[in-house]
């Protein structure tokens, strides 16, 4: 039987506990093996002054995700020609692993918008993709075409954008994160 893995793209600007709850949530609900998480890198042609360097970032996502076993942090962007479309890391990873099904884990946010990704079309037919809930983005499970699926994961109001922002202010929001990143951070 062929592996299954979920492929969790973002920045993890810092990744938080809302991303790791998700995570573990998918691994528990849906029938995978595995999560990974592909940590992607500074878009060289867009403004990123508050993204946290590329390697600090890997590191973090390492350091909250080590201690469970069906966890994995994925580096593929790193080493592709950036930027990187999602279609060119699935083919990526597929030719790296062909023993293993790729499905895409993205928010019902995005599939509003997902006819506009590059290759989006490719993606649907080649790849399997799983969407999970985000405010304010309802979808109906009987429009989505078949290698689609929703998963009724728990909303979690929480960004990585409040949690820089609450930092920089000097709040203390230690329980938002894993505590392995709140210590490198702290550092």
């Amino acid at each position: 039987m062929r592996k299954k893995v979920v492929l969790y793209f973002g920045s993890f600007n810092p990744l938080h506990v809302g991303h790791l709850a998700l995570a573990n949530y998918v691994c528990e609900y849906a029938e995978i093996d595995e999560l990974w998480f592909v940590v992607t890198p500074r878009n060289p042609f867009k403004e990123g002054a508050d993204l946290m360097d590329d390697d600090l970032r890997l590191e973090m996502v390492r350091l909250a995700t080590e201690d469970y076993p069906r966890f994995r942090v994925c580096d593929a962007e790193f080493h592709l020609t950036r930027p990187s479309y999602t279609i060119h890391t699935l083919d990526y990873l597929n030719q790296q692993y062909p023993e293993i099904d790729f499905i895409l884990l993205i928010g019902s946010d995005n599939w509003e918008g997902f006819k506009g990704w590059y290759q989006a079309e490719r993606i649907l037919n080649e790849y399997g993709v799983l969407i999970y809930p985000r405010p304010d983005y309802p979808i109906d499970a009987e429009t989505l075409p078949p290698n689609i699926s929703l998963i009724n994961a728990p909303l979690f109001e929480v960004s990585s954008t409040f949690i820089r922002e609450a930092m920089s202010e000097g709040k203390d929001v230690r329980y938002f994160l894993h505590p392995a990143v709140y210590k490198k951070l702290m550092e």
